[in-house]
């Protein structure tokens, strides 16, 4: 394998450099001191509930990507994205996560743009896509529920056709964006007699007054990233539907494989890793580490060849991409491995810190490295669950990757 760039594409990846230097909006780079670890701190927080300066800063990066069709770089040209290479793509996302410049849109261009672009019909993605790609439609996804988290196929919200529409009843949980969107997409059971992976059907829809409230779930950080989510008559046309009826459980397949690709990773956890060995280097750091001996160092060390491996599994993806295959159980692999390495990444920031990574307060006059490691080891209890929890993505791997058989 040949992990250097090309001539190409190491132009290209000095053109991708050089566009963020020079258009970043000034408030993004200032907020570079506060390391993001939270599901609140994206684009689409700063586009809804962000301050006024939050709000032009997240209009003013989108309208700026959008300039170049790097706001959707996956998608094909003529539906307004960049129509990158898969290779290109692998790029310009290391870069942006190099640079911690904020990918626009959310889940709609990540996320449900592809699955429409495989999915939908040609009317549904005109309909969809370019308003998505404005901002103007902002999007939620409804995939688990209280009795369907892990063992999805068991979803039981139901929706019922009545002539040229479904009725949907049921509760969605953990659904994530929900107070900061306009739209949902999810999957709904449409044939209760049939077997449970096959009676659910993929729709999209607006939230709001027709019949979806919103309730709000606070996290053991005092985050608000997730909802509840209650669906009391509403009424969506059946022109709504993505793929076909009872077949939605394979596109919304498509689309978490979108979810576990994780490009990004390897590179935001050596950033972190970067600035923990940056900071013991000082005067300040120094003063608040209580462990700065071979056992810090081994663990320091050990998590950066890791990040290494994930890289790699990243690599090894977009790799498969490039050369027109899909990934499956490659990327539940690359899932597992990178968020049990943010976990393992926040407890090593924590033991060197000792005592003071008990300070929450990012501003508070003792808290070393504006507590990013502490508040990452209490975000990161989730990592190995949302997106598919671990235990089923072993179970991907086993059957799908190894051919085991099921038990």
């Amino acid at each position: 394998m040949d992990w250097a760039d090309t001539e190409e594409q190491a132009a290209f990846r000095e053109s991708v450099r050089s566009f963020i230097d020079e258009n970043l909006p000034q408030y993004y780079k200032d907020k570079r001191v506060w390391a993001a670890v939270t599901l609140e701190d994206n684009w689409q927080q700063d586009m809804v509930h962000g301050s006024d300066e939050a709000q032009a800063a997240a209009r003013e990066w989108a309208a700026t990507l959008d300039s170049r069709s790097w706001a959707a770089p996956h998608w094909p040209e003529e539906y307004g994205g960049g129509g990158l290479t898969t290779m290109e793509q692998f790029i310009f996302n290391m870069e942006m996560a190099e640079a911690e410049a904020l990918l626009v849109g959310g889940g709609g261009l990540s996320l449900l743009g592809p699955t429409v672009l495989i999915h939908g019909t040609d009317e549904q993605k005109e309909r969809l896509l370019p308003p998505t790609l404005r901002g103007e439609i902002l999007w939620a996804q409804g995939f688990s529920e209280p009795g369907a988290g892990s063992d999805l196929a068991s979803l039981q919200t139901r929706a019922v056709r009545d002539g040229d529409e479904y009725i949907i009843n049921g509760q969605k949980m953990w659904t994530s964006s929900a107070h900061k969107s306009n739209w949902v997409f999810g999957m709904f059971r449409t044939d209760p007699d049939a077997p449970k992976h096959r009676g659910i059907t993929f729709m999209v829809m607006p939230q709001g007054n027709n019949g979806i409230s919103v309730r709000p779930i606070i996290t053991m950080g005092w985050e608000h990233g997730t909802n509840e989510t209650f669906f009391e008559d509403v009424r969506v046309p059946a022109t709504n539907v993505i793929g076909e009826v009872n077949r939605g459980w394979y596109v919304g397949m498509t689309l978490l494989d979108f979810e576990r690709s994780n490009i990004a990773g390897a590179v935001e956890t050596r950033r972190r890793l970067r600035s923990l060995i940056d900071y013991l280097d000082t005067d300040e750091g120094r003063l608040r580490a209580q462990d700065r001996g071979d056992r810090a160092r081994t663990l320091i060390a050990d998590r950066w060849i890791e990040s290494e491996v994930l890289f790699n599994f990243s690599f090894r993806i977009i790799s498969m991409q490039s050369s027109g295959i899909v990934p499956n159980y490659e990327a539940s692999t690359s899932k597992i491995f990178g968020s049990e390495l943010n976990q393992r990444t926040a407890n090593t920031g924590m033991k060197v810190f000792g005592l003071y990574s008990n300070i929450w307060d990012r501003a508070h006059e003792r808290t070393p490295l504006d507590a990013r490691f502490t508040q990452l080891y209490v975000h990161s209890v989730v990592y190995t669950i949302f997106g598919g929890s671990n235990e089923i993505q072993r179970n991907i791997i086993a059957t799908r990757g190894l051919s085991l058989p099921r038990g």
